[in-house]
C-alpha cells in the first residue's frame, strides 16, 4: 500500500501509461474510519484493479463555529483499516496544497444544496462539491463510492458529476448501523455514554415513521408529527430538522410514497447527528 501526499504524484499515477485499462475505484473520506467506511472499501475492492482512499478534512465545508479543529483524527488506525480492506493507495493531501493562498474557484450545485443541511450550514455543499471535483481531477477514478447516510451530499455529487459530464460512476452504499440502530459516524466519538443512549432517538423516530408508512399512512404531516414526537421525548435532543422530501429532487411533499426521503438532523449535547431512510426500501 502506497501513501501519497503530493497532488502531482497522485495525478502522475492516475494518468501513467501503465494504468492501461485498469479501473481506478475511489473512496473519498475525512478519515477517522469506521465500519461504514470499511464497507465502501470492501465493495470498492470488487469493482476495479486500483483502489484509492483519500483522507482529507476539508476546511471549506466547515462553518465558522463548526468542529473543524476538533474533528476526530487517527491516521495510524485509518491506514491499518485501509490495508485490511485491500487499499492500493492512500492519498493524504495537505490543506495548503489543496487550497493555496491564491485559491478562489468553487463549484456550486444550486437547488439540491438549498434545503435540509444546506439551509442549516450555508456554504457547506459548495465546499463539498469543490473538494470532490478537485479530488476527481487528481485521482481520475472510473468509480467513486459514497455512503447514503449523507443522502443530500450523495445527491449533490450525483448532480454535479452528471452536469459536468464527468466520466465517473457514482455508487451509493447503504447506511451501516451499530447493533442498536445508531448510524455509524465519525462524530459519534464526541458522544458521552449518556449521550450515546440519547442519540438512539433518531433511529426510534425513523422506525416509528416507517412503521406508520408500512401500515398505510401517507400523510406527510402525520408522519412528521409522529417522528418529531419521538425525538421530543428525549431531553438531551434538540431537533435541527425533521423533514420529508422527494427522494430525487428534494422537493417538499404533502403525500409520501415509495422512494420518499425522511431526513433528520438532531443535536445531542454539542454533537450534530444526521440520519435518514427512504420509504419502501430496507432500513
Amino acid at each position: 500500500m502506497k501513501i501519497i501526499n503530493s497532488i502531482i504524484a497522485m495525478q502522475a499515477l492516475a494518468i501513467a501509461p501503465e494504468r492501461g485499462e485498469r479501473r481506478i475505484v475511489f473512496v473519498p473520506t475525512m478519515g477517522y474510519l469506521h465500519e461504514g467506511h470499511a464497507s465502501l472499501l470492501r465493495e470498492g475492492r470488487k469493482r476495479g484493479e486500483v483502489l484509492v482512499l483519500s483522507i482529507f478534512v476539508n476546511p471549506i465545508q466547515f462553518g465558522v463555529h463548526e468542529d473543524l479543529d476538533r474533528y476526530p483524527r487517527d491516521l495510524e488506525n485509518d491506514c491499518r483499516i485501509a490495508a485490511e480492506c485491500g487499499v492500493d493507495i492512500v492519498f493524504i493531501p495537505t490543506a495548503a496544497e489543496m487550497y493555496p493562498p491564491a485559491f478562489q474557484t468553487g463549484v456550486t450545485v444550486r437547488d439540491l444544496a438549498l434545503p435540509l443541511c444546506g439551509a442549516r450550514r450555508p456554504g457547506h455543499f459548495d465546499g463539498v462539491a469543490t473538494v470532490v471535483t478537485k479530488l476527481f481531477n487528481i485521482v481520475r477514478p472510473d468509480v467513486a463510492l459514497f455512503g447514503c447516510k449523507d443522502y443530500q451530499q450523495l445527491a449533490v455529487i450525483r448532480r454535479m458529476t452528471s452536469d459536468l459530464n464527468l466520466p465517473i460512476e457514482i455508487v451509493g452504499m447503504p447506511i451501516v448501523r451499530e447493533a442498536d440502530g445508531l448510524a455509524m459516524s465519525s462524530r459519534n466519538a464526541y458522544l458521552s455514554p449518556h449521550e450515546r443512549q440519547s442519540a438512539l432517538c433518531l433511529i426510534r423516530a425513523i422506525r416509528k415513521a416507517r412503521e406508520l408508512f408500512t401500515t398505510g399512512e401517507r400523510s406527510v404531516a402525520v408522519l412528521l408529527h409522529e417522528a418529531r414526537a419521538v425525538i421530543e421525548k428525549e431531553p438531551a435532543a434538540v431537533i435541527d430538522y425533521v423533514e420529508i422530501r422527494d427522494g430525487e429532487l428534494l422537493n417538499e411533499l404533502e403525500v409520501a410514497d415509495s422512494g420518499t426521503l425522511l431526513a433528520v438532523a438532531v443535536k445531542i449535547g454539542q454533537t450534530r447527528l444526521i440520519d435518514n431512510t427512504v420509504f419502501g426500501e430496507e432500513l
